[in-house]
């Protein structure tokens, strides 16, 4: 039987950040509701102690979204914790998510801490967050830069004070995906007691590597991913939840663990993200970008008309598409342009069919596109 890896959502909280983008309670519900039913495990739902929206956030979520943990973010400091605890009342499944930093970068430039203070304080705050719920979450803020040794001492001490989940974030996005999964493995295989808690990972994307860090952790051995909806998130963003979860389902054999997203409402939630966030998505992004499954060079189009797998590794039903597209360019050749005027119900000899293409060649050379109404102009045209 596959292992099972949790989907931690955080576009309502890490995704939120995005600069520019800012979310009414109302917009807030509506993406909750809609990861819900998406199938995610854990939300995310924000930082209660940093703003009075932000713990109504939380609070009016964890009343409202059942089926589902709601975290709500805190530092290592008590009034966070007791702020996020508050908030997280209502929550049928409540989890608090407190941390700091391991790097050496932030214990000193931004906590003014030794290590020994840090590792003191997360031991600490996972204490008081364990007597408000039994369920803990603990970041290792920057452990992407910070010597593994000090992240192993910081992983045994938190997890032996309750922590139930151990976040492993590469805040920076600074890790490829050989050093990020040999980070987690060195956890598994370096803490004694990492067995007691879920490895998760956390990964921006800075240099582009955050789905394939995801993707390595998971590999080696991480059960939880932390993601957002369209990768939105500070400056590059956040793992890209649609990405994880397709690679998961299309290399089941190689990853050999299941989820619980239903793949089927990924472009719906990702279409819902865009338009509340106003983060539009790039055409060409993979498994929700709007030519993620269509086809514009003569030789893939053949292909794909032929039989899909010559060129599609997903079926585009599978996350809620309607099908594959053809699009007709320059590009494009006999294949796709008689496929289209099928569907528009013309069918043509061979030697007028050969007319309405030299014709369409010469349209195209002057358009990014021939419509389907360009196509049916060439037929009245051309005789």
């Amino acid at each position: 039987m596959a292992d099972r890896v949790y989907i931690f959502d955080t576009t309502l909280r890490d995704g939120e950040q995005s600069p520019g983008v800012r979310l009414n309670m109302d917009e807030k519900l509506e993406i909750g509701r809609a990861l819900v039913d998406l199938g995610v495990d854990i939300i995310e739902a924000g930082f209660p102690v940093s703003s009075p929206g932000d713990f109504k956030s939380v609070q009016t979520l964890s009343k409202e979204l059942k089926g589902v943990t709601i975290c709500g973010l805190t530092r290592a400091v008590p009034k966070d914790i007791e702020v996020a605890a508050d908030a997280l009342k209502p929550a049928e499944r409540p989890r608090i998510h407190t941390g700091l930093g391991v790097s050496d970068i932030h214990l000193e430039k931004k906590l003014r801490m030794t290590r020994e203070q840090g590792l003191d304080a997360g031991v600490k705050a996972v204490k008081l967050a364990r007597k408000f719920t039994d369920d803990v979450e603990y970041f290792m803020e920057d452990s992407g830069r910070a010597d593994p040794e000090y992240v192993y001492r910081v992983a045994e001490a938190v997890i032996g004070a309750g922590a139930t989940v151990l976040n492993v974030p590469d805040t920076t996005g600074y890790k490829f995906p050989s050093e990020y999964g040999s980070l987690i493995k060195g956890i598994i295989e370096n803490v004694p007691n990492a067995g007691k808690a879920v490895i998760s990972c956390h990964c921006h994307n800075d240099l582009g590597m955050a789905t394939a860090n995801t993707l390595a952790g998971v590999l080696s051995g991480a059960r939880q991913v932390e993601v957002t909806v369209n990768g939105i998130g500070e400056r590059a963003g956040n793992t890209a939840l649609e990405e994880v979860v397709m690679a998961l389902t299309i290399r089941r054999e190689f990853f050999k663990v299941d989820h619980g997203i239903s793949t089927t409402k990924l472009l719906a939630v990702s279409r819902l993200v865009a338009q509340r966030t106003g983060m539009l998505v790039q055409r060409n992004k993979a498994v929700v970008g709007a030519n993620a499954y269509a086809h514009s060079s003569g030789i893939h189009q053949d292909g794909v008309l032929k039989d899909r797998l010559n060129y599609e590794i997903i079926d585009p039903h599978l996350v809620g598409a309607a099908s594959s597209e053809i699009i007709l360019t320059a590009r494009s050749g006999r294949h796709g342009v008689r496929h289209r005027l099928m569907e528009m119900g013309f069918a043509f000899p061979e030697e007028r069919f050969e007319k309405i293409y030299d014709k369409f060649l010469e349209v195209a050379d002057q358009k990014r596109e021939v419509t389907s109404e360009d196509l049916r102009e060439l037929v009245e045209v051309v005789q």
